[in-house]
């Protein structure tokens, strides 16, 4: 079963058969993937036949997520997607209005108004969670590196991607989604909630790939991705902070960024799904804490810990010069505690 190519901060879609192949090792039945992102790790977890929950703070991470982890049968068919590519005349001009110029045309600007709010109008809310996926999906592939942080043209070159029109990437993008849904038997869950609010009853095996804490680049998510972050709500309650020259919105605080509190927050994280049989952390030579910090983390809570580790050299840059960068080439940990 295919799964979209992911153009996204910190996927593990690359190092998938090697992160599977551990977990393929284990004994579980229900697993939470409890910073799911992409939503890869869930996918591959689910067409095992596993029972999944994935969980995500970004509403477009958590649309991904109910279209391709939690829909088990459900697809935009032709007719569907022939509704959500009609003119829609009664749409707001929000998008035209605030983005004009900064990352995409007016064409494709008013592709976006008209489509959400054709979007709105679909009864089905998987089908509604597939459109909006892959409308963002569509925003991403028209960005040079998929990210919101710089405005114009800057990095733009001759690739099909920037080259297709929005519309045409939106309907290549249902279909890489349609692809991915599978009907694995299970009543999966995908969730937009704080982590620390589900409880542990019936979890075999937690799945932790936190926004962790870089030197060689910041982890926020929300400045990167603001865009498609607000497209998911057309932005309602979200605000625009139109002195930024990205009109970008608030990002949300997260205790993983931070040097002074990112080591009591894995502490508090491991404290508080203690009673999990098997804790599985994705985790990165660059990270901090060491990878001897948080094995001793671990070990605080009475775990065996084995870790795995393969050598990996991440494409991902916000700036030019960090293009084949040795920062960019660390040891993927993957810690298994029992």
């Amino acid at each position: 079963m295919s799964f979209p190519d992911t153009k996204y901060m910190g996927s593990k879609q690359s190092l998938l058969p090697w992160i599977m192949g551990h977990l393929d090792a284990l004994e579980y039945e229900v697993a939470l993937d409890a910073f799911s992102g992409s939503a890869c790790v869930a996918h591959a977890m689910k067409t095992r036949g596993k029972r999944v929950i994935a969980n995500d703070f970004l509403q477009f991470a958590y649309h991904i997520a109910k279209a391709t982890v939690e829909n088990n049968r459900v697809r935009l068919e032709q007719d569907d997607v022939d509704f959500l590519l009609q003119r829609n005349r009664e749409a707001s001009t929000f998008i035209r209005d605030t983005f004009r110029g900064l990352y995409f045309s007016d064409e494709d600007n008013a592709f976006l108004d008209e489509a959400y709010a054709n979007i709105a109008e679909l009864g089905c809310e998987y089908k509604r969670s597939i459109a909006l996926a892959a409308l963002c999906r569509a925003c991403m592939k028209k960005r040079p590196r998929g990210i919101f942080t710089f405005t114009g043209r800057k990095g733009w070159d001759g690739r099909r991607d920037l080259t297709l029109s929005m519309r045409e990437q939106f309907c290549e993008a249902v279909g890489a989604f349609n692809e991915a849904v599978l009907d694995n038997h299970r009543r999966n869950r995908a969730s937009c909630r704080d982590v620390f609010s589900f409880t542990v009853r019936d979890l075999d095996l937690v799945y932790i790939d936190t926004p962790y804490l870089s030197p060689h680049s910041d982890s926020d998510y929300t400045r990167r991705y603001h865009f498609v972050e607000g497209l998911c709500s057309y932005w309602a309650g979200l605000e625009v902070q139109q002195h930024t020259l990205t009109k970008k919105i608030q990002s949300r605080p997260t205790s993983f960024r931070s040097t002074r509190t990112a080591e009591q927050s894995f502490a508090r994280l491991f404290e508080h799904f203690r009673r999990v049989p098997v804790l599985v952390v994705s985790y990165s030579s660059n990270g901090v804490p060491s990878k001897d910090g948080m094995i001793q983390l671990l070990r605080c809570f009475g775990r065996k810990v084995d870790v795995a580790e393969l050598p990996h050299k991440y494409c991902f840059g916000n700036h030019k010069h960090k293009v084949g960068n040795n920062n960019n080439s660390v040891v993927e940990y993957l810690f298994i505690a029992r």
